[in-house]
């Protein structure tokens, strides 16, 4: 059997990223462009769309794409009725927005490093209502949803993001021309999908599970990596190293613990990691849907959804993403959901278990969130050794030790200063 197609309705990868002397005669041209500036999210999506993990996506959305997007999940100019859940955008303040001309190139940097990331044919320039553009893409049936704008503008990470974002969007194709300090931080790690597509067919795969993780991995994301190996050809553990909310763990870091886990209690040859440079949305059901979109052009089969993948706070119903996948219309997408219930330590089974096989009470059970694991962590609690691997207690000890010294030097200096 083969891999999956990419997404699209022409079957076949399409990275936007320039290399040797094209590259270096596009860089020229830029410099002689109008420069504008972008942020961290759009210099991750020009990373995405460069090694053809968007495709079939040509650039940021023009106003048709957009609308199409957030109103029905369907792009309507750059691959019409091809499924897409979550707009990928370019925001400019007024003053840019009335220095931009429609048809001009324009050259896009990162304004929190200053790399020049792509040029840009400026195709259209329009105000969104993002207020709508928010609700229809964040506001899911959790608690949070029926008081959404009470909250989300604080609460919600994606929401922020947009509704603090320049007034305008502009659309139009780009041509990518950095991979910023990814390959030299994650070496192989950090793949193309053409990359991973060829590293799968070398292994004889067609079956592929994702596990999609933006944190270290405890038992309970080693034991749905696992369920995959043992109904599919491997498991591709994907780790989000985009910017990350405040709070989460630095990609480097998580690395750490990736390898330690992998080298003790994983069967390489069932396994292989990666990485990619997107910046969450923290969108639920919708974001689940982008991952399945990205993870398809690697040449995934199945994306593994357990509980509340890629939620926050109280937003959405703890299997939301695992219900959008059955509300697809035929050929949507040609990845499935692997989805797998709420799992834990069991006391009393002796292992991993899930709602769906443990017959034993919530008392049996060893459950630590992500909050409550954090505190634990930086106040040098012990965390059960049925939550996380010893090798992997270790490296995180040390990060969340060494961290609370800096953050009591800073506070001293400060204190001095005063």
């Amino acid at each position: 059997m083969a891999l999956v197609n990419p997404h699209g309705s022409k079957k076949k990868l399409m990275p936007l990223l320039l290399t040797g002397k094209e590259r270096e005669e596009e860089i020229k041209r830029a410099g002689k462009m109008k420069r504008v500036d972008i942020t961290s999210k759009e210099s991750g999506d020009i990373l995405m769309l460069g090694m053809g993990a968007f495709t079939p996506l040509n650039g940021f959305m023009c106003k048709d794409d957009y609308e199409g997007c957030i109103e029905e999940m369907k792009l309507r100019k750059v691959d019409p009725g091809t499924m897409w859940p979550l707009p990928v955008t370019l925001a400019v303040d007024e003053e840019t927005k009335k220095s931009l001309k429609v048809g001009e190139e324009v050259a896009l940097y990162d304004k929190e490093t200053g790399d020049l990331m792509a040029t840009m044919k400026v195709e259209e320039i329009w105000e969104p209502d993002k207020r709508k553009e928010c609700e229809l893409c964040f506001k899911g049936a959790g608690p949070d949803s029926e008081k959404f704008w009470e909250v989300a503008e604080a609460d919600h990470p994606g929401v922020q993001q947009i509704m603090n974002s320049g007034k305008y969007y502009v659309g139009g194709p780009i041509k990518a021309l950095s991979e910023k300090d990814f390959r030299q931080k994650y070496g192989d790690a950090y793949m193309h999908p053409a990359v991973a597509r060829k590293l799968f067919e070398d292994k004889g795969w067609s079956q592929v599970a994702a596990f999609q993780t933006r944190n270290p991995i405890h038992r309970s994301h080693e034991y749905l990596c696992k369920i995959a190996q043992e109904v599919l050809d491997g498991v591709f553990i994907h780790a989000l190293v985009g910017k990350l909310k405040p709070g989460d763990i630095p990609g480097e870091k998580r690395m750490e613990c990736y390898k330690a886990l992998l080298d003790n209690y994983f069967n390489m040859e069932r396994t292989v990691l990666g990485v990619y440079p997107l910046e969450m949305r923290y969108g639920g059901p919708k974001e689940a849907l982008l991952h399945g979109i990205f993870r398809q052009n690697f040449g995934c089969s199945h994306l593994i959804i357990g509980r509340d993948h890629a939620g926050v706070g109280d937003f959405y119903g703890l299997f939301e993403a695992q219900e959008i996948y059955d509300r697809l219309w035929p050929g949507a997408l040609e990845l499935k959901p692997l989805k797998i219930d709420w799992t834990f330590w069991c006391k009393k089974c002796g292992g991993m278990a899930s709602l769906k096989t443990c017959p034993h009470t919530k008392e049996d059970r060893v459950v630590v969130s992500g909050t409550k694991f954090r505190r634990m962590m930086s106040e040098g609690g012990e965390v059960p050794p049925e939550f996380s691997r010893p090798e992997v207690l270790a490296i995180l000890r040390d990060y969340y030790q060494n961290l609370e010294t800096k953050v009591k030097i800073k506070k001293g200096a400060f204190e001095e200063l005063k």
